[in-house]
């Protein structure tokens, strides 16, 4: 699919990897990029169109999809990150809040987005997912459930929506270096490089991007020495690990 010409939405579009999803699109052509954002205020660039937009408000979503039906792109960017482990105190609440936002977000969003797409031609709807769907790091075990749990919901709907010519991408990358991840003293990836990568992946229809060397390493080790993994997992679990340092 060309990025040239097409309309693309993108969730949590004010800062962070959402706002290099946007200007990544703007500079590739894209004639409209509708930028998300719980408070549109805080979209300031002139070139994009401020929405309304909280992914786990069914009010926000519809009013949404009635006001963007133009979009051929959908970029689910919008993400919570907690940090909890999976018997942590109030961990219940972070993983709710996570699967709100990280899994029943994104579906709330191609369910509205879906039929437009259809009507526009198919169009293509891209998920950021994380190196956490494919494995689980202990010290934030209920953000890893979400984004597994992502995982399985871009895997259906790129079997349910392929035949009415929407592509489903799913993108993969270690820490990125926005807000989300400011408290990590690890190697972070610039998010111009992940948004590249992924308009990269439109444009050769494909399925999966990965789009940073972490992600590759944990990618080759969950095929290659699985079991490996999961035990230099328990031991960074064991050593009380800086929860940033084994992701």
């Amino acid at each position: 699919m060309k990025i040239e010409g097409s309309v693309a939405l993108v969730t949590g579009a004010n800062r962070g990897l959402g706002k290099a999803y946007a200007d990544a699109l703007l500079a590739a052509g894209a004639s409209k990029v509708y930028a998300g954002a719980r408070d549109p205020a805080s979209i300031r660039d002139p070139q994009l169109t401020p929405v309304k937009l909280d992914v786990t408000s069914k009010a926000d979503v519809a009013a949404a999809a009635a006001a963007c039906g133009d979009v051929n792109i959908l970029i689910n960017n919008a993400g919570a990150m907690l940090r909890s482990p999976m018997l942590a105190d109030g961990s219940d609440a972070a993983m709710r809040q996570e699967m709100d936002v990280n899994v029943f977000g994104i579906l709330s969003m191609i369910s509205a987005f879906a039929p437009i797409l259809l009507r526009n031609g198919g169009g293509a709807i891209v998920n950021m997912l994380s190196v956490a769907s494919w494995y689980v790091f202990p010290f934030n075990a209920t953000y890893c459930a979400s984004k597994h749990a992502a995982l399985a919901l871009t895997d259906a709907m790129r079997i349910q929506l392929k035949d009415r010519g929407t592509q489903v991408l799913g993108v993969y990358a270690g820490f990125i270096d926005t807000d989300m991840a400011a408290g990590v003293s690890g190697e972070k990836t610039a998010p111009q490089q992940v948004a590249e990568r992924t308009l990269d992946g439109i444009r050769t229809a494909k399925d999966h991007v990965i789009a940073d060397e972490r992600a590759e390493a944990i990618w080759r080790a969950t095929r290659e020495d699985p079991y490996g993994l999961t035990a230099a997992m328990q031991q960074a679990w064991r050593d009380g690990a800086p929860w940033d340092q084994s992701y």
